[in-house]
């Protein structure tokens, strides 16, 4: 099934995908039997997070007990905290749907090599579905070249996105937003998952996408997969630096640039009061995703009256 030509590394981050995905496809067959704990209103963990985590940190650690593991359900309690290595994991990304039954969730895993994602996978157990690139390398999905859409004019592009669903979430601001970009675009979708939104940029499915709250853990396999596809990763602004920012655009270059003059009025560029509080360890690892080779060509001043200009 899987090329010898992978790197070491990302064959190990394959099978701890894998393994746990059929661990979450077994799960799936009997979601009543699952005990959910609620983390905060609409944020839900289940046994199944905790299992499918724990699967992937035994693979990853069995094979590099030296790395370093940033966790969503376990943070850094695991693996080593000062290495040059730090995988993050996403276990199931879109739980709400998992709960529900509804077929749209995720295993994200990425490494990280002293800030920069090297290695990423993100498995779509329903769909039997694996993502995957290595830095430098390009962008697959199962053994199929991903390359993201050619469409230019916004009139005809199909953007992702995700709604902010916490407390504390800016609503008003996202609908403005959201209101904004669907005047614009030929269509609006959310299916529920941040990781696989970004793999379906990288194949083309869609031709952009953007959300806000998102945690490392949901972009940082994506990410990769999106520019080794030939797509650009940023924040609303278009500088590189969205891991932290709670705020991500990804899309064909054409369409991201167009993505980012319509979203930068938006931004809410985190300032170091915000980043250092729930998601502090967080900032250990500064990830950012490679910076795109070329800038996209647009960049954002605001005046004083608060309006962009390019």
């Amino acid at each position: 099934m899987l090329q010898t030509s992978h790197h070491p590394m990302l064959n190990v981050a394959i099978k701890a995908a894998r393994a746990a995905g059929a661990l979450i496809n077994r799960a799936s067959l009997d979601l009543e039997a699952l005990r959910i704990n609620t983390k905060s209103p609409n944020d839900f963990v289940t046994e199944v997070d905790h299992a499918a985590e724990g699967v992937i940190i035994e693979t990853l650690l069995g094979a590099y007990p030296d790395h370093g593991i940033l966790a969503e359900e376990s943070g850094r309690t695991h693996g080593n905290k000062h290495s040059d290595y730090v995988w993050i994991i996403d276990p199931l990304d879109g739980t709400t749907n998992f709960i529900h039954g509804l077929p749209v969730y995720c295993v994200s895993i990425a490494l990280a090599f002293r800030g920069k994602i090297e290695q990423a996978v993100v498995y779509d157990p329903t769909r039997n579905d694996l993502f995957y690139a290595s830095k430098g390398r390009g962008a697959f999905l199962n053994d199929k070249r991903l390359r993201v859409s050619k469409r230019t004019r916004m009139s005809d592009a199909l953007i992702g996105t995700g709604f902010p669903f916490r407390r504390g979430d800016n609503f008003k601001r996202y609908v403005k937003m959201f209101e904004e970009v669907m005047q614009h675009c030929a269509g609006l979708r959310r299916p529920g998952a941040a990781a696989l939104d970004l793999c379906y940029v990288a194949a083309g499915y869609y031709d952009a996408f953007f959300e806000t709250g998102l945690q490392p853990w949901d972009l940082a396999a994506g990410s990769l997969i999106v520019t080794e596809a030939g797509g650009l990763v940023g924040n609303f602004t278009g500088e590189a630096d969205f891991l932290h920012q709670r705020e991500v655009v990804a899309g064909n270059p054409k369409i991201y640039a167009q993505l980012v003059t319509m979203l930068a009025p938006y931004t809410r560029v985190i300032k170091e009061e915000d980043a250092a509080a729930p998601a502090a360890p967080v900032a250990e690892v500064v990830p950012a995703a490679p910076a795109p080779k070329k800038r996209a060509a647009v960049r954002i001043k605001k005046d004083d009256s608060g309006n962009a200009s390019a």
